[in-house]
Formats: structure tokens, C-alpha cells, sequence
């Protein structure tokens, strides 16, 4: 076996092209660099980066055009059957048969390690235990939650205790504390083994714990170093933005606008705003201004900008709105109970929604959020209690509240062998568009979402932004009074999750209800009330800072909304 102190993995002028047609995209170009033994290492960058394509080069599932690709000093192209036992892969979807119970699973991918009969009871004893499977070693994997399904996959990873941990994007799709519990098992093997661990994310606080960070964009690799030396480049550049006489949404809007910033988004009770280089505060007039402490994400949004001119401009005409009139109830709520046989998924549910108002359902995997949602649009029906949206009671005329509402999916719903055009065709004809009206949609669609350069591309060819983009623009083809976006920026980057909240903040501005789950803690800012759900039920409900003032204490004088979403999960469970 290689001695420890070997390069674990070291990429040379690495190139990589795919050939889909006549169209030739160059998904990795002349990439160099090498991480470091027994360390995290993180792979961050907008969708189309390269990210996942570099994995799998380094797992010697791809082998590079040119250039080399070594692993513990092991050439991938020349050795890599003796690569495949030092490494351990995880791709995004996880890898495992649904139809397989979680003891099942484990078997099979202990098989295919090769893993001895003898170690495997031990093993599998040792993972289930690590993270928290034990109870469901029975359960078929297609009935766990993202989150157990999440685990499972790296439990299944980490059978072999591989030398190498290739992550696509671990953690995308699940709630805090399962991602919280992700990393607790990475870095206990990482402590026991010696691992090291090479993973893409979309989550900046994620890439902020890592040993380095590597930041990609179109297939190159800009730079690598520290997160401290990245943040440190943006020290004295970054502010938290308050006025008096506007919102947050209202002032990260106007803000959005000024050439002196390069970024702003709701953080907290302040707007978080990223000056430019030689930018001064002295023209703003009537907004409070403190300097604070910046993020790595201040810096990879810094860079990418620096690159390309920010795709999306607030109209100034929406960015000096007023606050959106909400007080007539769009969407009530009482006592709804949704069962699924013997299991109760909803449990008496009790809100309303005001028109114009963005409204967040959070919660962990299997809270009942999506269940939620799909009684909301009619998609199923309740078994108990009342529910009407824009007036139409949905137990007696579902299919015309239907045809007031939007709804956009986790997975989007796309047809990905018809083109952008050919979709929005489609789903306007479904909602009832024809002629000059359907023209008139597909246009206004393909402008305000800037798809025009893709409009004769099959959507399953799409980036996962514009992939995001066109869901989003189907789901408005008929101007629905109330749009539902269930987990809609699920494994965006930054950027791309920028870009959609200033359209979804447009859209309210214009009196568009908006009803939104989310995983990132961050984006519940957005919303003007949110509830948060436990087992099928409300644990609570509020404003953004009414939830986090939940969470205060004399260690945590100002907790982050993903603060205040575990301390009040995890205090439920403990009750």
C-alpha cells in the first residue's frame, strides 16, 4: 500500500470534453492542484462548474482527455483497480436500490467492496449505531426520509474505510440536522481512520469548515486556499444595511441597485451588502450602515461577479414599491388531518396566508411539508378539516382553485427530451393558453427568465439553474394569484439562488402570494411568516425574528435562523 505521506491526490493539467451532437462542452479545462492527506478539502462553483465531473475523474469513473490524474501516487488510468480500493464514492443520487431494505443495501455494497463475511456484522453494527439507522435495518430505503437515505448512502461509502472520500454534494436536499449529523460522521471517521475528504457543495458554511476550498467556474480552476484567506480579502468591504421607513425586502430591492454593491440579501433583521473595490457609503442617504465580519460566500459571490455582470436588475419601479397590501387571507387553513392508511402525516393544521405575503413551511425530512403542500394545490385531497385557497373550497372544487395557483416541485416536473420553447408550449397549453395569449406567455417567459439562448435546448441538457429557471416560469405561465415552490433551490449555487429570490421578491411586490419550504435556513429571511413542522404538526410560528428571539440566550445573543431551527427541533425531541 502507498506510505501516508503520498500526495493523496493530485490532478496535472487535467481536461475533460463530452460530444452530445454537434455541441462539444469542455467541462474541466487544464486543471492543476493537489489536497492535502487527512484533511477536508471542498469543491465549490456554480452549476456547470465541473464539480461533479472532477469527482468523478478523481474516482476513475472518467479518464481525462489529457493530463493526469494520481491518487496516493497511482496513476487512474494505468492503476485504477488499485485506486477503486482506496477510495470511497458518493454521487449526488445516493446509489441505492429503493426496493432493498437498509440491511439489504449494506450486503450488497459489501459485496461489491469485497468486504469479508467475518467483518461485516461488526461493520454493519458500527454505521447503523454512527448514524442513527439501527431502529430501521428492516426499513426498504425507498420508504426512509432524504436525510436517512443521505445517511445510508455514506454508510454504504464508508463500508470499505476507504483511504480517499470522494462527496457530490452530500448534503443537498436535507434539513439542518441531518446535515449536521452528515458532518458528525465524516469527521468521526476522518478522527479513526485517517481519512481524507474531498466534497462539492452548495452550502457556503459548509465549504467555510473545510481545510481549503477549491473555487470553480466553467471548468477551470480560479484559485485555492484557506476560507480565512479568502474572507480575508473582503475585510472592511462588507456591511449590515438597516433604514428605518423601508423593509428589508423593500431596501435589499434599492440596494440591489446601487453600482456600490456588489451583493445584498436579507440576513437577520439587516440587508447584507458587499461593497465594490474603492466604493464609498457617502451617497446613501437615510440607511444605517455596520461594518461586520465576512462570510466566504461574500467571496465566492465577489469573484463570480467579477467574472460575469450580475444577471438580474430589480426594475427600479418595483425596487421603490411600497410593501405589498396583505390583509385579506388568500389561503386558510383549519384543523386539516391528512392520513396515509394508519399513519397520520398532518396533524390538524391551523394558518392562514395573506395575499402578497411569502410564506415559509420548514421543517426536517418527513415533517409533513410536502404533504402539506400537495393538499394546498389540490393534488390531494384532506382527510379531515377545512381548506380553501383564493375563496375556492378545495373539498368541493379543487380543479378550479387549481387553475389559480403555480406549483413548481423539488424535481421541477420538466419534459427533458422537449426543448425550453417546447415546454413552455406545453405547459401553457395545459393551463388553457392559445394563440396570441401563449405567444405573448412564452415570450414574456423566455425574457424575464433570460432563456432565450437555450430556448431549442432539451431541458434535460440544462444547467440545474436554468433548469430551476424554466420550472419556475412554467409554473407562471397563466399568472397564478399564488405560486408554491417546494424546496426550489435544492442544490443551486449562491448565485443561481440569488437570482431566483430577486424574481420571487418581484413577483410579491406585485401582490403574488408565495408559499415556499426550503432547507436553507438562510432563505426562510425571505419569508414574511413562517411555521416551522414537527412530525406532521406546527411547533411554532411567527416572523422570522419572533422565531430566532426563541432561541436567545446569554451564549447566543443573536441566533441565526438555523440556530433557532435546531434548538427548537432538538428541544421538541427532547420533550
Amino acid at each position: 500500500m502507498p506510505p501516508v505521506n503520498d500526495k493523496t491526490l493530485t490532478l496535472h493539467s487535467v481536461s475533460k470534453s463530452f460530444v452530445s451532437g454537434r455541441a462539444i462542452t469542455h467541462a474541466v479545462k487544464n486543471v492543476t492542484f493537489s489536497i492535502k492527506p487527512g484533511h477536508i478539502t471542498a469543491l465549490v462553483g456554480p452549476d456547470g462548474a465541473g464539480k461533479t465531473t472532477l469527482l468523478r475523474l478523481a474516482a476513475g469513473l472518467l479518464l481525462p482527455d489529457s493530463g493526469t490524474v494520481s491518487v496516493f501516487s497511482l496513476d487512474s488510468d494505468k492503476q485504477s483497480e488499485q485506486i477503486r480500493h482506496l477510495i470511497g464514492y458518493m454521487p449526488q443520487r445516493f446509489g441505492l436500490y429503493e426496493d432493498l431494505s437498509v440491511i439489504e443495501n449494506l450486503n450488497l455494497y459489501a459485496d461489491l467492496h469485497q468486504l469479508a463475511e467475518k467483518d461485516r456484522q461488526q461493520r454493519f453494527i458500527q454505521l447503523t449505531k454512527m448514524s442513527g439507522l439501527s431502529p430501521f435495518n428492516n426499513r426498504l430505503a425507498g420508504q426512509l426520509s432524504g436525510g436517512m437515505k443521505q445517511k445510508l448512502g455514506l454508510a454504504c461509502t464508508l463500508l470499505s474505510q476507504p483511504r480517499l472520500l470522494l462527496l457530490d454534494e452530500p448534503s443537498v436536499g436535507v434539513d439542518p440536522l441531518s446535515r449536521r449529523e452528515l458532518w458528525r460522521i465524516i469527521e468521526q471517521q476522518m478522527e479513526q481512520n485517517g481519512m481524507t475528504v474531498l466534497m462539492s457543495t452548495a452550502y457556503m458554511d459548509e465549504a467555510e469548515r473545510c481545510s481549503e476550498v477549491i473555487l470553480m467556474d466553467a471548468g477551470e480552476c480560479l484559485q485555492k486556499n484557506t476560507p480565512d484567506f479568502f474572507k480575508h480579502k473582503m475585510l472592511g468591504l462588507c456591511f449590515a444595511a438597516r433604514a428605518d421607513k423601508q423593509s428589508n425586502r423593500q431596501l435589499q430591492l434599492y440596494l440591489s441597485q446601487q453600482d456600490e454593491f456588489i451583493d445584498a440579501i436579507i440576513q437577520g433583521d439587516d440587508v447584507h451588502v458587499v461593497m465594490q473595490q474603492g466604493a464609498t457609503l457617502e451617497n446613501i442617504a437615510g440607511i444605517q450602515f455596520e461594518s461586520i465580519e465576512p462570510r466566504l460566500e461574500d467571496a465566492f459571490i465577489a469573484l463570480l461577479k467579477s467574472r460575469y455582470k450580475s444577471a438580474v436588475q430589480a426594475p427600479a419601479a418595483l425596487a421603490q414599491a411600497g410593501a405589498s397590501i396583505v390583509t385579506e387571507d388568500i389561503i386558510q387553513v383549519d384543523r386539516v388531518d391528512r392520513w396515509f392508511g394508519q399513519f397520520q402525516a398532518v396533524k390538524a393544521l391551523s394558518f392562514t396566508v395573506k395575499r402578497g405575503e411569502i410564506f415559509g413551511l420548514l421543517g426536517a425530512n418527513g415533517a409533513g411539508k410536502t404533504t402539506t403542500f400537495r393538499m394546498l394545490c389540490g393534488l390531494l385531497p384532506v382527510s379531515n378539516g377545512q381548506l380553501s385557497v383564493a375563496g375556492i373550497d378545495l373539498r368541493t372544487a379543487a380543479a378550479k382553485a387549481r387553475a389559480r395557483i403555480g406549483y413548481m416541485s423539488q424535481k421541477f416536473s420538466l419534459y427533458s427530451h422537449l426543448s425550453v420553447r417546447q415546454n413552455l408550449v406545453f405547459f401553457s397549453s395545459a393551463y388553457g393558453l392559445r394563440n396570441s395569449r401563449q405567444q405573448q406567455r412564452v415570450k414574456w417567459a423566455l425574457q424575464f427568465y433570460e432563456l432565450e439562448p437555450y430556448s431549442d435546448t432539451n431541458s434535460g441538457d440544462l444547467p440545474l439553474g436554468y433548469k430551476q429557471r424554466l420550472a419556475m416560469a412554467c409554473a407562471l405561465m397563466h399568472e397564478p394569484e399564488i405560486l408554491f415552490l417546494d424546496e426550489p433551490t435544492s442544490g443551486v449555487d449562491p448565485l443561481a439562488r440569488r437570482e431566483f429570490w430577486m424574481r420571487t421578491n418581484q413577483l410579491a411586490a406585485t401582490g403574488v402570494t408565495v408559499l415556499v419550504t426550503t432547507h436553507f435556513m438562510e432563505e426562510a429571511e425571505y419569508c414574511d411568516r413562517l411555521i416551522i413542522m414537527v412530525e406532521g404538526d406546527i411547533l411554532t410560528m411567527g416572523t422570522p425574528a419572533e422565531i430566532k428571539r426563541q432561541a436567545q440566550s446569554e451564549n447566543r445573543q443573536e441566533p441565526t435562523m438555523e440556530d433557532a431551527f435546531i434548538h427548537l427541533v432538538t428541544q421538541q425531541a427532547q420533550q
